[in-house]
C-alpha cells in the first residue's frame, strides 16, 4: 500500500470521498442505535449516511444523503461558544472550564463535585452556561445560534424543529437538574427554564451535511466567516479547534483524537463536524450511535478521510 497523500484538488477529494461512501456507507446502522432517549429522534432511519467536504472558498461536495437535514442537536455548541467568545472574549472561562470531562455529557455528580463549574462547554452543564450567557448578551440565543447558521451555511431555510424541541422539553429532566444545580452555585444569570428552554431550542436546529459543512467552514479559516469577515482571532479560533479535540467527543474524546486526529463534535442526532485547520470543513452523519453518544459510521467515515488523505493536526 502507497503512503497517503494529502488531496488537494476537487477530483481527488471527490474520489476519497467516494471511496468512503463505498467502505463506510453500507455499513451504516449495523452497529449502534438512534437516540431513542429523545422520542423525536427515535424514528430516523439508522442506515443513512451523508458525508460533505467545504473547502476555504466554499466550495462543498459530498456523498450519501449528505443534503437531508437532520437534527445537529450537540453539535450547535461550537456555535454558541464561537459566539459568545465574538462578543466578550475569555470572560467565559470564569464559568467553565476547558478540560476534558472524563464522564457522561451529562453528570451531576461531576458538577457537584465541581461546586457548580462545568468541565468545558461542550458537555451539557457547560453549554447551558454558554446559552445563559449568549442569552444575556444578545436577549435571543436560540435565534442568535440559528441565524448565524443561516448566514453562514447561505441557506435561509435552516430552522428549529419544533416536534424535537418539544420532545427534548418533555424529557429534559437531566438537563433541568443540571441547570438547578448551578443556579444553586450562583452559576446562571437567567432564569432556569428560559434557559432550557433557549437551549432545547438551539439543539433542535435542522441542517444538511452540506449546510453544517459550510458553517463550520470559519474555523478552517481561522475564524474568518464566510463574508471575509472576522469572527474570532486566529487565537480564538485555535482554542475553539482544541477544546473541541479534546472534549467534543464526550468521555469518548481520547480514541477521537487517536482515530481522527481532527478537531469534531458530535450530536446524538448522529452528526460529526470536524475541522482541517487551514483546509476543509467535514460534515458526516449517521444516526446509529455508540454506547457514548457518538456516531459509528460517522467516526469510521473520518478516520477514513484522514487515513486516505495524510491529514490531521498531527
Amino acid at each position: 500500500m502507497t503512503a497517503p497523500q494529502q488531496a488537494t484538488d476537487t477530483g481527488e477529494l471527490s474520489a476519497v470521498l467516494a471511496r468512503i461512501l463505498t467502505e463506510v456507507g453500507p455499513s451504516a446502522g449495523q452497529a449502534g442505535r438512534v437516540a431513542d432517549y429523545i422520542p423525536a429522534l427515535s424514528a430516523v432511519d439508522p442506515a443513512t449516511f451523508g458525508f460533505a467536504a467545504t473547502d476555504l472558498t466554499g466550495h462543498t461536495i459530498g456523498v450519501g444523503e449528505w443534503e437531508i437535514p437532520f437534527s445537529i442537536q450537540s453539535v450547535s455548541k461550537v456555535f454558541s461558544l464561537a459566539l459568545v467568545l465574538s462578543i466578550e472574549g475569555d470572560q467565559l472561562w470564569r464559568r467553565v472550564g476547558r478540560e476534558p470531562s472524563g464522564n457522561p455529557f451529562n453528570s451531576l455528580v461531576q458538577l457537584e463535585h465541581e461546586s457548580g463549574i462545568p468541565r468545558n462547554p461542550l458537555i451539557n452543564a457547560g453549554a447551558l452556561v454558554v446559552t445563559d450567557r449568549l442569552l444575556t448578551l444578545t436577549g435571543d440565543a436560540r435565534g442568535a445560534v440559528r441565524d448565524f447558521l443561516r448566514a453562514e451555511s447561505g441557506d435561509d431555510r435552516v430552522d428549529f424543529d419544533a416536534a424535537v424541541a418539544r420532545s427534548e422539553a418533555e424529557h429534559g429532566d437531566r438537563n433541568a437538574a443540571l441547570a438547578h444545580l448551578m443556579a444553586s452555585y450562583g452559576n446562571l444569570e437567567n432564569p432556569v427554564a428560559a434557559v432550557l428552554e433557549h437551549y432545547f431550542w438551539q439543539c433542535s436546529i435542522a441542517m444538511s451535511c452540506r449546510d453544517l459543512a459550510l458553517a463550520g467552514s470559519f474555523l478552517a479559516r481561522h475564524g474568518v466567516r464566510a463574508d471575509g469577515s472576522r469572527l474570532l482571532s486566529r487565537s480564538e479560533a485555535k482554542r475553539v479547534n482544541s477544546v473541541m479535540l479534546t472534549c467534543g467527543a464526550y468521555d469518548a474524546a481520547g480514541e477521537f483524537a487517536y482515530r481522527v486526529g481532527l478537531p469534531g463534535k458530535s450530536g446524538v442526532g448522529g452528526g460529526i463536524l470536524a475541522v482541517v485547520p487551514g483546509r476543509y470543513s467535514l460534515c458526516t452523519w449517521s444516526p446509529a450511535l455508540d454506547e457514548r453518544g457518538n456516531s459509528v459510521a460517522g467516526v469510521a467515515a473520518l478516520d477514513h478521510f484522514t487515513t486516505l488523505t495524510g491529514l490531521s493536526v498531527f
